[in-house]
């Protein structure tokens, strides 16, 4: 009977701990949920290009995040007259914020990793930095979902013009993103003429996936 009620309890603590663990997730994201609607209230922002309420459109957002691989980035679009200018210039931030990043990310494994951060590194690392995030923007031109605009007015010019200012947000997935990265790393190789002895480390580094967040 002991080692029955042992093997209850043994049973029964995981399935409490996760249905805790859930609980408290949920809570939390509610909790994140009402803290972002009020900042987007509070900032005067309204949802653009969709026949959604804002509500809808960031729980939607959320939901997605929630899937495997999943992360967020945001563009930004901060002074235009034509909301469809407004609107491009968002997906092209995000895009060039996260060649940036995934430049930045290669580069500092480059150094840390394979130069122990000497002062001098072969010159041909600097043509293959450059030629990497260009290629990530081109690759990541059709990664990138758009989830959900907002949009606000910064006021007018000295001709009355309405100015506005726009934040879209993107869902990237992982594994998508990953297999354009490793596109983009090809292409900068080749572009650079980075040596072959490199290759194999620089290919690990850009494999590597990295956060987004700040």
């Amino acid at each position: 009977m002991f080692l029955m009620l042992m093997v209850a309890m043994a049973i029964a603590m995981p399935s409490n701990s996760y249905g805790q663990y859930d609980r408290m997730k949920k809570k939390a994201q509610k909790k994140e949920y009402k803290a972002k609607m009020k900042q987007f209230r509070k900032e005067g922002w309204t949802i653009y290009g969709s026949s959604h309420s804002l509500e809808v459109a960031l729980l939607s957002h959320y939901e997605g995040l929630q899937e495997e691989g999943a992360d967020e980035i945001v563009g930004v679009a901060s002074a235009f007259k034509s909301k469809n200018i407004g609107k491009q210039a968002a997906m092209n931030s995000a895009i060039n914020e996260y060649a940036r990043r995934a430049q930045s990310f290669v580069q500092g494994r480059i150094v840390s990793d394979m130069f122990n951060n000497a002062d001098e590194i072969p010159e041909e690392f600097d043509k293959f930095y450059a030629a990497y995030e260009s290629m990530v923007v081109k690759e990541m031109q059709g990664e990138l979902k758009p989830s959900f605009s907002v949009i606000r007015t910064k006021g007018k010019d000295d001709k009355g013009n309405e100015i506005y200012e726009m934040q879209t947000y993107f869902v990237v997935n992982e594994a998508a993103a990953s297999k354009a990265r490793i596109r983009a790393m090809e292409e900068a190789m080749k572009e650079s003429e980075l040596s072959q002895k490199y290759a194999e480390k620089v290919s690990g580094f850009v494999r590597e996936g990295f956060d987004l967040e700040d």
